[in-house]
């Protein structure tokens, strides 16, 4: 996997400068991104270049060419992702800001009396009185990070943090990473019962299979609150849009196509079992762990083997994270194939065209942040008190009816994107009767 390494270089103030600094770099096979002057000086100017390189000392071959350069110094090069997580991604920041001696006695002492008084006499006002009606926790072990594995509940917090920098800047929803150390579920559940009256919602990330599913299930059952496991039902989502627009591309209707599932972990989980409720006319599933096809037959979807799954789907969706897995003679003209693992997916996009598909995508677009931060803002808008089918099923769609001709989801950094997903998901929870709009939060 390549690294991008920002280089800081200085180098003299005249024509042809950073002409031979850039020759240097291709000399040392580095591939140049983003260049931003920092200050221009009499004698010299100061440069920050973005480099594409294989590794560190990728990065040292080619800081050593370009110092290499007559009057040429590079000052520092660093990787550009850890420089983007120095200090940590999040801060706390008050909604009322504290100027006046008046403000303090409203938002303290004595005037923070009468809210808490009022919350004791009616705990639902905790949820306009405080931020708990605006908050999700992220609740992880770090027993299962993308592309990672098991590496434990520390070390998987950038991740949380990134998660709660896109619920912030996409959806208003102030979220808390909740780091909680231990494989157990048992006890996983029950830190996440103790902590919980301090939210509106539990997001939980990067858990396990088979553990997830328990810890989800539980939690759903034992707290009177929107529980969502993101890994399962937040890709569900984002899929099952993926896949409505793919068929609209091949002229094709989701609802009668046979859809094939490739590995049903949490992720080929929860797509299979939101495919069987969009109503696809079947959904078959594959995967050699043995312990997954119970729990999907129980949803509905009939268990093949690869060969035989891809001789009878019309749409074909692989979340395995094996690379190559599907084989082009194995495509069947007119299907549609959905490789999503990244960065490499189960089949090359061009090899699945090259074989008959009369559509072919894979994972670079189809990201889970476009489906939790609308989906959890329509949950607490509607002061639900769970996240159901429908409310998924909303999301999806709406995902795809927002999505331009031309592409497979829309633009996953839009708010106003967020904002139409969150309104369908609060339709979509008052009726089917899951929202207490009493409970709905202000300000959020």
């Amino acid at each position: 996997m390549s690294l991008d390494y920002t280089f800081r270089i200085q180098a003299p103030h005249r024509p042809g400068s950073l002409a031979r600094v850039a020759g240097a770099i291709g000399e040392g096979k580095g591939l140049i991104g983003d260049v931003t002057t920092l200050n221009v000086g009499r004698e010299a100017s100061e440069r920050e270049i973005t480099i594409e390189v294989k590794d560190h000392d990728h990065a040292g071959h080619v800081s050593a060419l370009i110092g290499e350069l007559d009057d040429v110094k590079v000052l520092w090069y660093r990787d550009r992702a850890l420089i983007k997580h120095e200090g940590g991604k999040l801060t706390v920041e008050p909604r009322q800001p504290v100027k006046t001696v008046q403000d303090m006695r409203d938002v303290y002492t004595p005037g923070v009396a009468r809210a808490c008084t009022a919350i004791l006499e009616d705990p639902a006002l905790a949820r306009r009185l405080t931020m708990i009606g605006r908050s999700v926790a992220i609740c992880t072990n770090g027993t299962r990070v993308l592309g990672l594995g098991d590496i434990g509940p520390v070390a998987s917090m950038p991740v949380m943090e990134g998660k709660a920098v896109f619920y912030r800047q996409l959806a208003g929803i102030s979220a808390i990473p909740i780091l909680i150390d231990t494989k157990d579920p048992d006890a996983f559940v029950e830190t996440v019962k103790h902590i919980a009256p301090g939210f509106g919602g539990i997001h939980l990330e990067d858990i396990s299979a088979p553990e997830c599913f328990e810890i989800e299930a539980r939690l759903i059952e034992e707290l009177p609150m929107p529980v969502m496991h993101d890994d399962v039902h937040g890709t569900a989502v984002v899929g099952v849009a993926a896949a409505i627009v793919a068929c609209r591309h091949a002229g094709l209707k989701l609802e009668e196509q046979v859809v094939g599932q490739i590995g049903l972990g949490a992720a080929g989980f929860g797509l299979a079992s939101l495919m069987v409720d969009a109503g696809a006319r079947k959904v078959v599933g594959s995967d050699p762990n043995e312990a997954s096809h119970d729990r999907a037959r129980e949803k509905g979807v009939e268990i093949l083997d690869l060969d035989t799954l891809m001789r009878e789907a019309e749409v074909v969706v692989a979340t395995t994270g094996v690379s190559g897995l599907i084989k082009p003679e194995t495509v069947r003209e007119g299907q549609v194939i959905l490789a999503l693992t990244n960065p490499n997916p189960e089949i090359e996009v061009e090899d699945a065209l090259a074989a008959g598909a009369v559509f072919a995508a894979d994972g670079t677009s189809v990201n889970n942040v476009l489906g939790y931060p609308g989906v959890f803002r329509g949950a607490l808008l509607a002061g639900a008190v769970t996240i159901n089918t429908e409310m998924k099923l909303a999301a999806a769609e709406a995902l795809a009816d927002l999505t331009d001709e031309s592409d497979l989801v829309p633009d996953a950094l839009d708010e106003k994107v967020h904002r139409r997903v969150a309104g369908a998901v609060r339709a979509a929870a008052i009726e089917s009767g899951v929202a207490h709009l009493d409970h709905a939060p202000a300000g959020l």
